[in-house]
């Protein structure tokens, strides 16, 4: 199957999945090693250690978040405080959230418990909403977490009728209207505002008009109403950016075995580019994602300098990033769907061949730095691109080769020497100079307890600060190119000037010349 920028699918009835994790800090502890009684997790507030989750034993104990340890623990002396671990639970979300990739790419965050999933247009052949929610529940229930789930045409009613809904009803509007204003998710000033006016429900607000509830309560409260019924067009914002190109592959059986998972990847990559050569177009990063049956998702991405779409070099490079694993894959009791993504495509038109071969050394260095890049790493092979800029340490960047393309260089005037060294240092090192005042050049020069003879020199060439961009004013450089008694070259600079900038201003080596 493939897909291409599905960002927003051009259909009118839009459905979301909600996914509301009540448990979800127990249910991470309770994968690993959790205490036999019940327990919950604690951090400092106002002073004071309050509850911040509880696992499902405290609750049914009339233990909830917001209370102080102290208060819980005279409840319930047993009770067990663990420490709150926000990343930890942060982290585990967005591992779901990999594993709802499987049913839509659009899938968002909501809060530090909650995932939206946009998935409009993304039923199978013959299944229905509830078949994908039980499917999903499924696996979730196989990974030991507590889930409740709720559809809607919006998200904010999603999200609503799954932490809210406490009754079924006859159908999703009027479940909406039966809530109670705590599913606007305003501010705790707000909703005691609107319970003490008698406004308890949404079914209360949905019915009056909205300028004497803005004037009251306040614009923010009368857009949450409107999102919250469908009266306003509400969208998720995708924790990662629809690809320009999808193409996957569901399995009946799952593949237990990396090649034969290796060899669906391939016929994938074969389906992509048969579409970005009917576009005229190719990639420079593919990203394959292979589902685990038992819900978690193993991520492997190559990128290549220049953009391609020859399947054979696609594979070249995944297999050059497999063997370059620290840990081989696990595809635990198998995969059952492989999915390839291009996340941008560029023009990519015939090559044209030059009768001294430069198009195709380019193309063989390219290739080379794509290898080199996914086998020992992106930031490895660096490109040097030049900056518009005078300042000599910012007038070139390194950045990683893989990611950019060959930049164009001026070349030196012929029998010139050159204007830079190839060396740099950072930062530059002081000096100690002897020097006709005010602005004469070094005569000699003590550097690393050496001392250096000045024997020809050049310049000066004065690098003035940048004064249109923003910070404090920097001293005036007046660099020399100058060579010593033993035919050593370097590229000094003395910083500030005399008198105006500076008492006595400071001098630096910055550089060597080859």
């Amino acid at each position: 199957m493939t897909r291409q920028s599905s960002g927003r699918p051009d259909i009118r009835r839009r459905r979301f999945l909600a996914l509301w994790f009540p448990f979800l800090p127990a249910d991470r502890v309770a994968r690993g090693s959790a205490p036999d009684s019940a327990y919950a997790f604690v951090e400092k507030q106002r002073g004071a250690m309050r509850l911040v989750a509880v696992d499902r034993v405290a609750q049914g104990l009339g233990i909830a978040p917001g209370m102080t340890l102290a208060d819980a623990r005279t409840r319930l002396p047993g009770l067990v405080a663990l420490d709150h671990d926000p990343a930890a639970d942060d982290a585990l979300l967005e591992r779901i959230a990999d594993g709802c990739d499987r049913y839509t790419p659009l899938v968002a965050i909501d809060g530090a418990d909650g995932l939206t999933l946009d998935i409009t247009g993304c039923l199978q052949d013959g299944d229905s909403e509830d078949d994908l929610a039980a499917d999903l529940e499924r696996r979730l229930a196989a990974y030991g977490l507590q889930v409740r789930h709720a559809l809607a045409a919006s998200p904010e009613a999603a999200q609503a009728l799954a932490r809210y809904q406490t009754m079924p009803a006859p159908d999703e509007a009027a479940a909406v209207l039966r809530l109670g204003v705590v599913a606007l998710r305003l501010d705790e000033d707000t909703e005691l505002a609107l319970r003490r006016a008698g406004l308890k429900t949404i079914g209360d607000l949905a019915g009056r008009p909205t300028a004497p509830l803005a004037a009251r309560f306040g614009d923010d409260m009368v857009a949450a109403l409107a999102r919250l019924t469908g009266k306003s067009d509400s969208r998720i914002v995708p924790r990662r950016v629809p690809p320009a190109l999808l193409v996957e592959r569901r399995l009946a059986e799952p593949v237990t075995q990396t090649a034969a998972a290796l060899n669906i990847l391939e016929a994938l990559a074969t389906e992509a580019a048969e579409t970005m050569a009917e576009q005229h177009q190719g990639g420079r990063r593919f990203a394959a994602r292979f589902f685990r049956s038992d819900g978690l998702a193993v991520d492997l991405a190559v990128e290549t300098s220049l953009a391609v779409r020859d399947p054979k070099v696609v594979m070249r490079l995944f297999e050059e990033r497999i063997e370059g694993l620290a840990d081989p894959i696990d595809p635990g009791f198998g995969f059952d769907m492989i999915r390839l993504t291009v996340p941008t495509l560029g023009p990519l038109a015939p090559t044209q061949l030059q009768l001294e071969g430069g198009a195709v050394a380019e193309g063989e260095l390219a290739a080379l730095i794509d290898r080199l890049s996914t086998r020992l790493g992106r930031g490895r092979f660096r490109r040097l691109i030049p900056q518009d800029t005078h300042i000599p340490e910012q007038a070139v960047l390194a950045l990683p080769a893989v990611a950019m393309p060959p930049a164009s260089w001026d070349a030196p005037e012929p029998g010139e020497p050159p204007r830079r060294p190839l060396h740099l240092f950072d930062p530059p090192q002081p000096i100690q100079v002897v020097a006709e005042v005010p602005d004469g050049p070094p005569q000699r020069f003590r550097w690393r307890r050496n001392l250096h003879e000045v024997t020809r020199f050049e310049g000066p060439e004065r690098v003035a600060a940048e004064w249109w961009r923003d910070g404090p004013p920097r001293p005036t450089r007046d660099y020399y190119r100058i060579e010593d008694a033993r035919g050593r070259r370097f590229w000094v600079f003395r910083h500030g000037l005399y008198g105006t900038e500076r008492e006595t201003p400071h001098w630096y080596v910055h550089g060597l010349f080859a």
